[in-house]
């Protein structure tokens, strides 16, 4: 008789956003200027257990455009989900909670921050797909190398 592998399940019960904020210090003198931008591009997770196969995974990304010294814009999403995660072990579970989950919810978070920066009036911010297993492994070996972990999870 073959012995049951356990079973994974995994599954997204609820997407939300937590936060928002679009600031345009400079507006409307900003305006005036010739757009060429510095455009700096903040990504950060974090993950939390609520329950025993329950976790909110948050993202958070923030760009800021900066014409010279002046900063023109910036645009802050916090998006969320709560995830029923189940059968994994620890390492699998790290890696669905530090870059699968995150992957699913950064098209989410992208599309907020475009149509804010738009209703800003300014030109659309096309954020690039970001590779969210790389950073992942990333952080991990700096925080075996004793770096700063906050900004993995």
């Amino acid at each position: 008789m073959a012995e049951e592998q356990p079973k994974t399940r995994f599954g997204i019960q609820r997407l939300f956003t937590r936060n928002t904020s679009f600031e345009s210090p400079n507006a409307p003198q900003i305006f005036r200027e010739q757009w060429k931008p510095q455009i700096k591009v903040d990504l950060n997770t974090k993950s939390t257990k609520l329950a025993d196969d329950a976790y909110e995974v948050v993202i958070r990304v923030t760009v800021t455009a900066k014409l010279e010294e002046k900063t023109a814009f910036l645009a802050e999403v916090e998006q969320g989900c709560v995830a029923s995660i189940a059968g994994f072990d620890d390492k699998q579970l790290d890696q669905m909670l530090g870059a699968y989950v995150p992957s699913l919810l950064f098209p989410y978070a992208r599309e907020t921050v475009d149509n804010m920066v738009v209703k800003g009036s300014f030109p659309p911010v096309m954020l690039a797909p970001v590779n969210f297993d790389a950073l992942h492994k990333q952080q991990k070996e700096k925080q075996a190398t004793g770096g700063n972990a906050e900004a993995a999870h």
